[in-house]
């Protein structure tokens, strides 16, 4: 039966503490307007006692912020907020421990303990925060009116405030209510502490991935162009030599007005770099891949929550950062990077977004161009196109279902792809399943396909990494709040896949080098590229104005 209005007018409305102290101080008690329902169970992200101590949160201690991340210390309120599973690493600490070791992240291995010792804490929290909070709440009945008990108040408190005076019940309150206040900052601080720690593991690692440093060959893909290794001598081979001599590319040029690391591509070269491109994109929507033109400035935190950090373990950097002006940092005005990847801006795209089953999986294909800091001195194995600052890559990035077999029939997908690219480019390749050492923090199994590079021979014996593909679970998703609705109704997180389709320079330096003719001083235009080429066959010597 609906109650009357009257009789809603009537009944006492549950009245904080805080403003009963407020309203007491102030020799005038009154009845706020402001009601609060009783909160009967704790929970990992507890409410306070009093809503004038929520304001702890904006004003976080300096040895707190000093303990977040940096990822999590840039992560402006505005960011999806990261929904780690951080009760499976507190059930499985010895599992996480070891998928630490085994992938070279030795210094994290003791981090799910040290979360489990956290959550140890916060519990100890959490039940001397129920014990003041039942003293409150009594004292509150008290403070309302004489008389004022509840039959589930325990008899020995109710003796202790029998013949406290209202000063005395009220100055008891103030008590209650600081050390209230000082126990939700512990667990503000210890949550948050336990949440930085979980955001540094690395995913957990695939049945099918070797464990230790040598990765596994799957197949390799077409005939080794030289199973002995030539007389002569490999720099005439190389793809720096071989740019040079048709004058494709300018390295001087470029650390002139980049540095080191950088390179210009020139007619044919720069031709060819275009054909490639189209010639990818042409083989990827023809498969069904939707292509995609993304940004390549993102923010930090959206990097980061991919699994590329700013900085590394060591602090050198990873990924360019945009400066920011001071004007902008004091406003709290979340830092913008380079993307090192396609992969990031895609992944980004359905941040803080639901999905539905119905249009799983997502296949998405992009052209972008990638910067990487790539941190270490350079040597002679990474001169010319094989690492450097920036770059054209067209990347894959797929949003599947939650379940390992229909997530694998997408990776084995692209790896498809990614050998029907490199096999029509006519370059010998291996295809590897990669070892628990090689793979980030956001991978759970990661295949490479390496091109065999005749300069490289007296490195890995000519092999050099060309594409990879991976697949990353709910790593990515979890981070950046990508949910999934299910048919049922029901919210999971989806899976993320990503593989290279193609990146520009390191394939072009093969090309160079598996095609190079040393007596015609040429290099033979693969076919499958010669419609983006006007029909060309070679790219040959000319004589040059400039």
């Amino acid at each position: 039966m609906r109650p009357s209005l009257s009789g809603l007018a009537a009944a006492k409305p549950f009245t904080c503490l805080p403003c009963l102290l407020r309203t007491s101080t102030r020799n005038s008690f009154q009845r706020p307007a402001f009601t609060y329902t009783k909160r009967t169970t704790p929970r990992l992200s507890t409410a306070l006692f009093s809503h004038s101590a929520r304001r702890l949160h904006a004003q976080e201690a300096p040895d707190q912020a000093a303990a977040i991340n940096t990822a999590a210390s840039l992560r402006p309120t505005t960011a999806p907020k990261p929904l780690l599973d951080i009760k499976h690493i507190r059930l499985n600490p010895d599992l996480y421990s070891q998928n630490c070791i085994d992938r070279n992240y030795k210094s994290l291995a003791d981090y799910p303990h040290k979360i489990n010792e956290l959550f140890a804490e916060w519990q100890s929290q959490q039940i001397a925060g129920r014990a003041l909070r039942e003293r409150g709440n009594i004292l509150r009945r008290r403070l309302a009116g004489p008389g004022g008990t509840s039959r589930d108040d325990p008899r020995e408190i109710i003796d202790e405030f029998r013949d406290m005076s209202r000063e005395e019940i009220l100055e008891e309150a103030r008590k209650v209510k600081a050390g209230l206040a000082g126990i939700e900052e512990a667990e503000g601080k210890l949550q948050a502490e336990m949440e930085r720690l979980a955001l540094a593991i690395p995913n957990l690692t695939s049945d099918e991935t070797p464990r230790g440093t040598e990765p596994e060959v799957m197949s390799y893909i077409n005939n080794h162009p030289e199973p002995e290794p030539a007389l002569s001598d490999r720099v005439w081979r190389s793809h720096v030599h071989v740019g040079a001599e048709l004058g494709l590319l300018d390295f001087a040029g470029a650390a002139s007005s980049s540095g080191w690391g950088w390179y210009y591509l020139l007619d044919e070269a720069a031709d060819l770099e275009q054909a490639l491109i189209s010639y990818a994109l042409a083989t990827a929507t023809r498969a069904g891949w939707r292509q995609v033109s993304p940004p390549s400035v993102v923010y930090g935190h959206i990097a980061a929550a991919c699994g590329f950090q700013p900085r590394d373990a060591n602090g050198e950097t990873q990924i360019y950062a945009i400066a920011q002006s001071k004007e902008d940092a004091a406003r709290g005005k979340p830092e913008l990077v380079l993307a090192g990847t396609a992969e990031i801006p895609l992944a980004g795209m359905k941040a803080d977004t639901v999905l539905d089953e119905a249009d799983l999986p997502l296949k998405r294909v992009a052209v972008s161009r990638c910067y990487r800091a790539e941190a270490g001195a350079r040597g002679s194995e990474t001169k010319g196109l094989y690492r450097v600052h920036e770059f054209t890559k067209v990347e894959m990035f797929s949003w599947t279902l939650p379940d390992q077999v229909e997530t694998e029939e997408i990776f084995d997908e692209m790896i498809d792809l990614q050998t029907e690219i490199l096999g029509g480019l006519g370059l010998h390749c291996r295809v590897l399943e990669m070892p628990t050492a090689d793979l980030g923090a956001s991978a759970t199994r990661k295949c490479d396909i390496e091109a065999f590079f005749p300069s490289r021979r007296e490195r890995n014996d000519g092999w050099g990494e060309v594409t990879s593909a991976s697949i990353c679970t709910d790593y990515q998703t979890r981070r950046l709040a990508t949910r999934l609705k299910t048919k049922e109704g029901k919210l999971v997180y989806p899976w993320t896949v990503n593989g290279t389709a193609l990146a520009v320079p390191r394939v072009l330096a093969a090309i160079l080098e598996n095609g190079w003719n040393e007596s015609e001083k040429s290099v033979l235009i693969p076919e499958v590229l010669r419609p983006w080429m006007d029909g060309r066959e070679k790219i040959g010597p000319r004589h040059r104005m400039n």
